[in-house]
C-alpha cells in the first residue's frame, strides 16, 4: 500500500521526518448518536422497520455499534457509514461527487483514513504559520517542489480540501501553467481559468465550486499559454493573488516544479508564503535547502516541508 509521510518542518530541520501511516479504519460512532446514525442509514438505504430492528438486535447481541452491525448484516456498506457520519457531524464528504474526483483526493474520498489525518496535521501547522486570524494583509500559500513527480499537486489538493473542511472559504489555484492537473483531480472543465483571467479573457466565473464541499473552490489553469513565466511575472498576477487572498479565508496555489525554471519562485513571492514538497528517496536535501534559501532571500515565509511517499 502506498504510504504518506508528512512533516511540517522549519527550514533548518529539513532532514527530519515525522512518520505517518497508510490504511483506513471504520470510524467509531458514539453510542449516544446510534439512533441518529440509524435514521440517516435507514433513509440512505431505504431500510424498513424490520431491517432496523434486525440491526438493533445484532447490535445488542454483539455489543458493536449500529453502523458496524448494519455492515456485518450486509444492509449497508462502509462507505454508507462514512457518509452517514459525515452528514451527522456536518463534515464535507465527496460521496456525491466520487465519480468525478480522483482517488488521489483522500481528504474527501477517505476523510476518516490515516492519510487524511496526516493532512489535517499539516493543516494545523499551516494555519499557525500562514493563515493566522490577525494576518493583514492575508497571504496565499504556494505549494512548490524541486522536481516533477514529487507530489505537490497531490499535497496542494488535499491540503486545500482539508482547509475547506474547517468551514472557511478555501480557493485552490492551478498556477502550473506548464503542466496543469488540478482539473483532472477534481473532474472540472479547464477551458477557462487562470491563464484566461491574466489575459483579460475571463472573470471570476472561471472559479468553480466543488460539489459536496460548499467551502471549496478551484480556479483551474485554463488554456496552456506559450509564455507561462511571463504571465506570472506581470503585475497583474500579484494583484490577482492579493485580491483572491482578501476574498477567501485560505488560498492555496499549485505551481510548476522548480526544475522548469523560475515560475515556482516567482509565484511564491507573489503569494508571500510557500510549502515545500519533497519525494522520499528521490529529493536531495541540498536541493531542498537551496530552494528554501532562495525563497527566504525574497522574504517568502516558508511554512515548512512535506516528505511524500504517495
Amino acid at each position: 500500500m502506498a504510504k504518506f509521510r508528512a512533516s511540517a518542518l522549519a527550514p533548518e530541520e529539513l532532514p527530519r521526518i515525522v512518520h505517518g501511516g497508510g490504511g483506513h479504519a471504520l470510524p467509531q460512532d458514539d453510542a449516544v448518536l446510534d439512533r441518529s446514525i440509524g435514521d440517516i442509514l435507514a433513509e440512505l438505504r431505504d431500510l424498513d422497520q424490520e431491517q432496523v430492528e434486525r440491526i438493533l438486535a445484532h447490535q445488542r447481541k454483539t455489543g458493536v455499534r449500529f453502523g458496524e452491525a448494519a455492515v456485518a448484516l450486509g444492509m449497508v456498506t462502509r462507505d454508507d457509514v462514512l457518509q452517514a457520519l459525515a452528514q451527522q457531524f456536518h463534515y464535507p464528504y465527496a460521496a456525491d461527487a466520487q465519480h468525478q474526483v480522483s482517488a488521489e483526493l483522500v481528504a474527501l474520498r477517505e476523510p476518516f483514513g490515516t492519510r487524511a489525518e496526516a493532512f489535517r496535521a499539516l493543516r494545523t501547522h499551516v494555519m499557525k504559520r500562514v493563515f493566522t486570524e490577525h494576518e493583514h494583509p492575508r497571504r496565499a500559500l504556494a505549494v512548490i517542489s524541486p522536481d516533477t513527480l514529487d507530489g505537490k499537486t497531490y499535497c496542494a489538493a488535499n491540503l486545500a480540501a482539508s482547509l475547506a473542511q474547517l468551514g472557511g472559504r478555501t480557493l485552490l489555484v492551478d498556477a502550473d501553467l506548464r503542466g496543469p492537473r488540478l482539473h483532472q483531480v477534481f473532474g472540472l472543465d479547464n477551458r477557462s481559468g487562470l491563464s484566461n483571467m491574466l489575459n483579460g479573457r475571463a472573470d471570476s466565473q472561471a472559479i468553480q465550486q466543488i460539489a459536496g464541499v460548499p467551502s471549496l473552490f478551484v480556479l483551474p489553469a485554463g488554456a496552456t499559454p506559450p509564455n507561462p513565466l511571463e504571465l506570472v511575472e506581470r503585475p497583474g498576477f500579484g494583484l490577482l493573488m492579493r485580491e483572491l487572498a482578501a476574498k477567501f479565508d485560505h488560498v492555496v496555489v499549485d505551481t510548476p516544479a522548480a526544475v522548469f525554471g523560475a515560475d515556482a519562485s516567482v509565484i511564491a513571492v507573489r503569494c508571500g508564503a510557500a510549502l515545500v514538497i519533497a519525494r522520499k528517496d528521490a529529493s536531495r536535501v541540498a536541493l531542498l535547502q537551496d530552494l528554501v534559501g532562495s525563497l527566504e532571500g525574497f522574504q517568502v515565509r516558508v511554512a515548512g516541508a512535506v516528505m511524500n511517499e504517495y
